[in-house]
């Protein structure tokens, strides 16, 4: 499961940590925060019942313990035979399950069964079948058997029910943002802009939405699925398509089976009006399914999954193991991706076009599920507490994959993004990665199981060696095939591989919340360096940390590393050196996931970016010395790093530039035009453009305007933002010929630009953007709209405040109704009679997140 596209926009927008992790000027102080103890602290037991404890603002209330399904009876195979009402959006169905009792005699069977109109229920004894007594409470089919069934008896029941998903009463979470289980997308065919599809998302444990199973991730089984479509439709499911059968009602059935066991929620149907991209590995089918207007760069998309596969197959030790292998786009989607064994369903963002692939490309998330297919899908979880077991390792595989393509510099970059995710979430929450706690199952999908888990498992590599970390991973993936597993087999497969004993590290890094807070330190003297590490973390709630760690030092501009082991919350080591060093570099393979602050002087600070050992020392440095005016040396450090070799250090440098006004700012800010005009990363383009719009009172415009005709959409809306604030004459005709552009980057840089400059040409234009953009480009739109609708005579804007209300109100996607209450909200500043809209909207809002906003906007 790919962590929901919404993550990428509210992860971004006040991110109160810098790059590496550490606490910004502006980062708020973590509540309840501890003088770093000179000592090791006692245990919680020692602590005088007359102390006061303050309880940090991260430190989660306990929840009831969620232990592994107890497992009465296995899922041997499912067979399903189903059809469509698009009408009334029901899946008429017949569900054939063998099942056999785990180890004890069973007399009934449950299985999951939310929301449906059970028919019959029988049992299937050779070509004869047997009603039998059932209960039903619309969550869960009590079935009573004809006797007692042992462990060597499998039997059959077949189901006919009728499932109705939108009757179930909503849920969902923040990662899967509902659970109805089957989607009707379009079903009328009344949205000109939205084909008609049907697609299913069984996690957590929604696929008892749609046919009757033990819905647990500690279940496996084989699966046959024929769905009965109208001939126009393509369809998916897992497995390979053994048959196809046109009806003498022009329908056609399609029947797909899966022969190797997979958990419940990961069985998927699909159906909608696809152009199917077919490609190979190893002979392996391996399928495209894209609306057709994106077929011809489909492959510019996911071309790259058959090296992927080959890469991981060949990494792990273990073959791509499945039959096939096939990703699906669908509208609407609840969450980023999901890896349903053999077929995953991506949502529509994932379809690009060729001149949208030129600022950025799927690679990420197309590794992030096929990894899936080993991690979670062959080898499965087997309670949602150990979720990191499939997520960390699938979001570690970005890395790994980035690494491989892109090189390291690429991956590093991405794992300091990934860690800045995590740090931000711990500002208020921290929790194990394994934690059997919880209130809901879907509270595993967060920053800590995805970003932090990934991290976990870099430092892991990093410790015992790339050789030993993939043979241990393919000791893993071969001793649990087809099976579900907890985070001791992992750990057991490594200490097995390394001859380790690693409890220590799963402990800290798996069991215990938290990460290291280090403040380090160093001083020469008689041919030694004495380094002083102290952790500050708050070590009543975290551990104090067991931390082999890297530190070099420099001399005549040669590294020598020494390999210390921190294991005190406040420790002095002594290091060897020849001579005063030129720089000390604590964690110099930049591999902790650790907030540190380093004391190092302005010279050590430059020598660490000229001689660094890697690109995250680099950026290190870039981010922490901000070039003060007439600072020559740091200035002519970032000016350097506009010409380094990788694109992301002359991105932060030219974002480091921002508002510098030295005596050779002159320069400085043609160096910016020159690389706004003609590096060859547009990435880089887009952060020197927007540089340069930082300089008042002077005139870019002559490379805003040579922007706007840039091949990348990114830089062509970075020039419409720069604009926003100096509007020309001259670039305002060109701005408003983009209006028919649906790139994202395009259209919420000319929101921005409209919010301040727009006329009453414009209304229709946010109007339409409204009805045909998706949740990540509406919730700032409909704030811009709000903003442009000041522009507009208070007669004019009645449309417009309907259709904000009515978003803020109904919109499934709680971030928009956020959005759109801003947009309100602003509105309302001339609009007085608005605030009783927006205290009637925070009155009726029902989730969590948004009150909890609400309160604090109020």
């Amino acid at each position: 499961m790919r962590y929901a596209a919404l993550g990428a926009l509210f992860w971004a927008i006040a991110l109160p940590f810098n790059l590496l992790g550490q606490p910004t000027k502006s980062a708020p102080k973590k509540s309840g925060a501890r003088k770093a103890p000179t000592t090791e602290p006692a245990p919680a037991a020692q602590i005088s019942p007359q102390s006061v404890l303050i309880v940090p603002n991260w430190l989660p209330q306990t929840h009831p313990v969620q232990p592994a399904a107890t497992i009465l009876h296995d899922l041997v195979d499912t067979k399903l035979d189903v059809k469509f009402d698009w009408a009334k959006q029901w899946l008429l169905g017949t569900a054939t399950l063998t099942v056999r009792p785990h180890f004890y005699p069973q007399t009934q069977l449950v299985l999951d069964a939310k929301g449906f109109d059970v028919k019959s229920v029988k049992l299937l004894t050779g070509t004869k079948e047997k009603n039998l007594n059932y209960q039903y409470d619309k969550r869960r089919l009590n079935i009573a058997l004809d006797r007692a069934y042992t462990r060597t008896e499998p039997y059959q029941v077949r189901i006919q029910y009728v499932a109705k998903p939108n009757e179930l009463a909503a849920g969902g979470s923040a990662a899967i943002t509902s659970d109805k289980g089957l989607y009707f997308i379009n079903p009328l065919g009344t949205d000109k802009n939205k084909p008609k599809q049907i697609w299913t998302q069984g996690e957590t444990e929604a696929s008892s939405c749609w046919f009757p199973t033990i819905d647990r991730p500690n279940q496996r089984m084989t699966q046959e699925i024929s769905m009965t479509v109208e001939q126009q439709y393509k369809t998916l499911s897992n497995g390979l398509l053994v048959n196809s059968k046109k009806n003498n009602d022009g329908t056609r059935t399609d029947t797909w089976k899966l022969s190797q066991p997979h958990a419940p929620y990961l069985a998927m149907m699909a159906v909608g009006d696809y152009a199917v991209i077919n490609d190979t590995w190893r002979g392996k089918a391996v399928d495209y399914y894209v609306e057709p207007k994106y077929a011809a760069s489909a492959k510019a998309v996911f071309g790259r999954t058959p090296e992927m596969m080959e890469y991981f197959s060949k990494k792990l030790g273990v073959d791509y193991p499945w039959e096939k292998y096939a990703q699906v786009a669908v509208r609407d989607y609840v969450s980023g991706a999901m890896e349903n064994t053999t077929a995953t369903v991506h949502g529509e963002n994932v379809q690009m076009t060729r001149r949208e692939l030129i600022d950025e490309n799927r690679d990420e998330v197309i590794a992030h599920e096929l990894f899936h297919q080993w991690f979670g899908d062959y080898v499965t979880t087997e309670s949602w507490s150990n979720l990191p077991l499939n997520e960390s390792f699938a979001d570690y595989s970005e890395y790994l994959w980035t690494e491989f393509k892109y090189g390291r510099e690429a991956a590093d970059l991405l794992g300091l993004k990934k860690a800045g995710y995590y740090f931000e979430e711990a500002q208020g929450k921290r929790e194990p990665l394994i934690r059997y706690r919880y209130a809901s199952q879907e509270d595993m999908f967060d920053r800590h199981s995805y970003e932090k888990g990934g991290r976990v498992l870099h430092m892991l590599r990093t410790l015992i060696g790339d050789d030993a970390f993939f043979t241990a991973l393919n000791r893993y993936l071969t001793l649990h095939k087809y099976s579900a597993v907890e985070i001791d087999e992992l750990r057991m497969a490594f200490e097995d591989v390394t001859g380790e004993d690693l409890k220590w590290f799963f402990d800290q890094w798996f069991l215990q919340r938290g990460h290291p807070e280090l403040a380090v330190s160093h001083s020469y003297a008689d041919s030694k360096v004495t380094l002083r590490v102290v952790q500050k973390q708050d070590t009543l709630y975290q551990p104090v940390y067991r931390l082999p760690v890297v530190v070099t030092t420099w001399n005549n501009n040669q590294p020598t590393d020494h390999r210390i082991v921190v294991t005190k919350a406040n420790q002095t080591f002594q290091l060897p050196v020849n001579q005063k060093p030129s720089l000390v570099q604590f964690d110099s393979e930049k591999m902790l996931l650790a907030n540190l602050e380093e004391s190092k002087t302005q010279d050590e600070q430059l020598y660490q970016y000229y001689h660094a050992k890697n690109v995250l020392s680099k950026l290190q440095v870039i981010e922490e010395l901000k070039p003060k005016v007439g600072d020559l040396a740091v200035s002519g450090m970032l000016r350097s790093a506009l010409n380094d070799n990788f694109w992301g250090v002359r991105r932060a440098a030219s974002e480091a530039l921002r508002r510098y006004k030295g005596p050779e700012g002159g320069a400085i800010r043609k160096e910016l035009q020159r690389v706004a005009i003609s590096d060859k990363d547009s990435r880089v383009r887009s952060s020197a453009l927007l540089a340069l719009a930082t300089f008042p009172n002077e005139d870019f415009s002559e490379v805003y305007a040579k922007a706007l005709a840039d091949s990348s959409y990114l830089v062509m809306g970075a020039a419409i933002k720069s604009l926003a604030k100096v509007p020309t004459l001259a670039t305002r005709e060109k701005i408003n010929t983009l209006q028919g552009e649906t790139n994202p980057a395009i259209v919420t840089a000319l929101s921005g630009y409209y919010a301040l400059n727009g006329t009453a040409d414009q209304y229709q234009w946010y109007l339409q953007r409204l009805d045909d953009s998706n949740g990540t480009e509406l919730y700032q739109l409909a704030q811009d709209f709000g903003t442009f609708m000041l522009r507009m005579p208070a007669v004019e804007r009645d449309k417009g405040v309907k259709k904000l209300e009515a978003m803020a109100r109904t919109h499934p996607e709680y971030y928009v109704r956020l959005g759109s209450y801003h947009g309100l909200r602003t509105l309302s500043e001339n609009m007085p009679n608005l605030k009783t809209t927006l205290v009637d909207i925070r009155g009726k809002e029902k989730d969590e997140r948004l009150i909890g906003i609400y309160n604090l906007l109020q």
